[in-house]
């Protein structure tokens, strides 16, 4: 199957058996939403303690499964780079203390509310700019799809 044609794949047995968990929401079905969230002028960016504190609240908050986090401090400036295996996907971070700036993304499928882990990540690290961009990620067909077809 061609990349193309997978954009408006639908397997009509598995939708109708959810067998492959996929989300359908809002008319669309879909793999997981994927958020790349761009922090800026943030605190406790070299703070290992408080970075895993932040991402265990997020995944508690959005309802998502934790498997493993691991962080990793690097010296001298202090930045983190890390991620936290999710059952439904991952949520990682990298910090630029000596600017802070944080980069992080969000990735998560099945019964889980990504954007909640979003104002918690920004009560975390408390930025004063936000860039976010959202994302569908394993995007079939909506219902408008489906719907026009003959």
């Amino acid at each position: 199957m061609t990349q193309q044609a997978w954009q408006h794949y639908i397997d009509k047995n598995k939708q109708q058996n959810n067998e492959d968990l996929f989300i359908l929401r809002d008319g669309k079905t879909y793999a997981g939403t994927h958020l790349i969230l761009d922090f800026w002028d943030c605190q406790h960016l070299d703070n290992i303690a408080s970075i895993e504190k932040a991402l265990r609240d997020a995944i508690k908050s959005s309802g998502a499964t934790l498997l493993h986090i691991h962080l990793h401090h690097f010296t001298p400036n202090g930045g983190v780079s890390g991620v936290a295996v999710l059952a439904e996907s991952h949520i990682s971070i990298h910090t630029w203390p000596e600017r802070a700036y944080a980069a992080l993304d969000i990735f998560m499928c099945g019964d889980t509310q990504p954007e909640k882990a979003v104002d918690v990540l920004k009560q975390a690290f408390k930025p004063t700019h936000t860039d976010i961009k959202h994302h569908l990620r394993g995007l079939t067909q909506t219902t408008e799809d489906i719907e026009q077809q003959p």
